[in-house]
Formats: C-alpha cells, sequence, structure tokens
C-alpha cells in the first residue's frame, strides 16, 4: 500500500524518505514514523499511513516495546554518573530484600546486562499484580535465580524493567516513570512515557497484532524461554494480542516493554547521550563508553540464539546489519528501534503499529538504517 508521507527532510537524506515510502509500498507498514539527528540537529523527520481510520499524525505516539530498556538503561545510567548508584555494588546494596535465596552477591550491572538468572519470575500472578508493581518486585526479591548468576546470561525479557526500576526507584526515591519524567523527557521535550498520562491516551496508535510469529515458535512450550516471553504468569500468554492495547496497560509503569512515545523522542535522546542537543548532552563521553562496552554476548539461555549486550543497551549485531560497530541502543518487538551511534554523531528512531516478530531485525528499520547512514558520505 501508499501512503501520505508527511514531515521534513534536509537536502542529503532524500533517501531516508524514499526508503520510508518503500516500507508501505513493500514491507507492511501501515502507521509509523521516523526521525534521524546528525550531530546534534534533526535532519529527518517523517511520519505518515493511518492509524485506523485516522492519519497519523505529527503527535502521533505509540508503545514500543524493548526499545523501553533502553530509555530505563539511560535513566541508571545518569544516576551512576552523578555518583549516585555504583554498577559494580550488589544490587543488595540498594535493595537488601534481594539478597534472599543467595543473590546477595549479584552486581547491579548484570541486572543490566542480563546476567543475574532472574529472567523468568516464578509465582502466579493475574494482571493487575504485574501492572501494579510491588507483587512483581516482591517476587523477585524472594525467588531463586533461573540459572547460576553470571554463568552466562539469558535475555530478561520483562524483568529487567522490574529489576532494574527497582534499584532506580531504590536510589532516586521515585518510579522509573517518574525519575524519566523529571530528569530527561522534560528537559529534553520528549513525548515519551513509561505510564501514559490519561491526557495522552487519544494520541496513541492501537498496535496491530503480528500475522506471524516465528521467534515465539521456535521456543519450546514450557521451557524457560517460553516462560519468560509469556509470564510472569502466563499474563502475556496469549501473544502480543489487544491486551497491550489496554488503557490499564499503558499507564502502568514496565520499563522493559511498555514505554510509549514517538520516533522524534527515541532519536532525540539518543543524540543527547552522544552530544549536545539545543545546549544538553545526557551522558558523559566516559559514560557512554562504559555503557556501551560488551558486557554479554553468545547463546542466550532464553532466546536460543545469540544476542549481545553492553550495560542495559543491545549492541550489534541485535541492531541489524546496518549500523556501526560502536552504536547501541535497543529495538522493540514489532520493529520499533532506537540507537546512538557515537563515531557518526547520529541518533535514531523508527516507531510503528503494524507489529512483526522476526527473530532478530526486521527490514523496514533496516532499511531506513540503511539509507541513513548512505547519507552520511
Amino acid at each position: 500500500m501508499s501512503a501520505a508521507i508527511e514531515g521534513r527532510v534536509e537536502p542529503g537524506y532524500e533517501p531516508v524518505r524514499e526508503a520510508f515510502e518503500e516500507n508501505f509500498r513493500s514491507h507492511g507498514d501501515v502507521g509509523a514514523a521516523v526521525c534521524v539527528y546528525r550531530h546534534g540537529r534533526p535532519v529527518v523527520d517523517l511520519w505518515g499511513g493511518r492509524d485506523g481510520e485516522r492519519a497519523w499524525r505529527s503527535d502521533q505516539v505509540v508503545m514500543v516495546f524493548s526499545s523501553t530498556k533502553g530509555v530505563t538503561a539511560t535513566c541508571a545510567h545518569l544516576l551512576a554518573q552523578r555518583g549516585e548508584l555504583d554498577l559494580d555494588a550488589p544490587v543488595a546494596d540498594y535493595w537488601p530484600e534481594f539478597a534472599a535465596q543467595g543473590k546477595g552477591e549479584i552486581p547491579v550491572l548484570w541486572l543490566l546486562c542480563h546476567r543475574a538468572g532472574l529472567a523468568a519470575v516464578e509465582g502466579e500472578f493475574e494482571l493487575a499484580d504485574v501492572l501494579c508493581w510491588d507483587p512483581v518486585i516482591e517476587a523477585l526479591a524472594a525467588q531463586k535465580p533461573n540459572w547460576t548468576p553470571g554463568d552466562g546470561h539469558g535475555y530478561h525479557a520483562r524483568s529487567y524493567g522490574w529489576c532494574v526500576g527497582e534499584v532506580i526507584r531504590r536510589v532516586s526515591g521515585r518510579s522509573v516513570g517518574r525519575f524519566w519524567a523529571e530528569e530527561i523527557a522534560a528537559p529534553l521535550g520528549l513525548d515519551f512515557w513509561i505510564g501514559l498520562p490519561e491526557s495522552i491516551e487519544s494520541r496513541c496508535a492501537a498496535l496491530l497484532p503480528p500475522q506471524e510469529t516465528p521467534l515465539l515458535d521456535a521456543i519450546p512450550p514450557g521451557s524457560l524461554g517460553m516462560r519468560v516471553m509469556t509470564g510472569p504468569g502466563d499474563v502475556f500468554a496469549g501473544g502480543y494480542d489487544q491486551t497491550w492495547n489496554r488503557r490499564e496497560v499503558r499507564a502502568a509503569e514496565i520499563p522493559s516493554s511498555n514505554g510509549i512515545g514517538d520516533a522524534r523522542s527515541l532519536a532525540r535522546l539518543y543524540a543527547a547521550t552522544v552530544g549536545e542537543v539545543d545546549g544538553l548532552r545526557l551522558l558523559e563521553p566516559k559514560t557512554v563508553r562504559d555503557a556501551s562496552a560488551s558486557q554479554a554476548r553468545g547463546p542466550d539461555r532464553v532466546l536460543g540464539l545469540e544476542t549481545h549486550f553492553g550495560s542495559g543497551y543491545a549492541l550489534p549485531p541485535m541492531l541489524g546489519a546496518a549500523v556501526g560497530p560502536r552504536a547501541f541502543g535497543h529495538p522493540g518487538a514489532g520493529g520499533s528501534l532506537g540507537f546512538a551511534d557515537p563515531e557518526a554523531g547520529l541518533g535514531f528512531g523508527y516507531a510503528m503499529n503494524q507489529m512483526k516478530l522476526n527473530a532478530l531485525g526486521d527490514e523496514r528499520g533496516e532499511s531506513l538504517v540503511r539509507a541513513a547512514y548512505a547519507c552520511l558520505g
């Protein structure tokens, strides 16, 4: 299908617009936006397609699933940069209850890089439990690790957000959503929330579930991987169905999975991690080097394929084949993507409503990234 495309590109970045248009014609996009920053300035800001019967608007926002993990990681690194959080210290120094069942020596860093062995939250849960925070936090503190912490890594698909988020809450006295809103989103003028305010609900696009789910289909029933992807407590066993479009799910704070925002905010955030944006830079160069240094790479105990993580950020090849070697950020289930490339001075964001579930990578985001890099000269 073709779609009306709005927005702007600077001269020299027309190939990104062409790739964006092609995504609607050939790659199944329905409603989407893409934004690229170069050296602190927006050079691409495009949107198009539809949200139901309405045209996709400039201020449209949508859930970006695990692209939220990069947002949450940035909150943690800001606290570390300020000297309020030591990533090498035991989690139990900040969250004493976490020490139960032999977890007393697990460092905060292992929560960020998926080495803590807490990928699956054990116990029985209803959706209401998952949405109100405390029941999941209490379960994680009390449970045994799924494997020996530090012995390899496995994708903490949802538990990442609760584990890292609780450390942020204990250190800052604020929930992740509030810390993010006050310390990062407001200063940068970002339209991105972890816990969507009711006043923004009308701007949030409905997700369109994927027609095929090869990634989920490859995970054996009853395995650790399936418990991770459907939990806690099989609450999300229906896959990416209408559960995620419900108001109460959008309003909750699930800092691994339910961030809601636009491509513009993802690109602007990542641009501000590696350079100044309107006079504001979030992370110092040393913080960026530490955060994007490889911490876990190889066979993933949960997904059964190779993954690569820094301290909370996904690293190549998890960001697709077109990114630079020093890029860091996070993809999201369905196809969303946000990343920074400190060498190229890039901040990139892509968000859409039509979900696809490929093993790793998505041809829509991949084509946009490839086009953006081709414009750099």
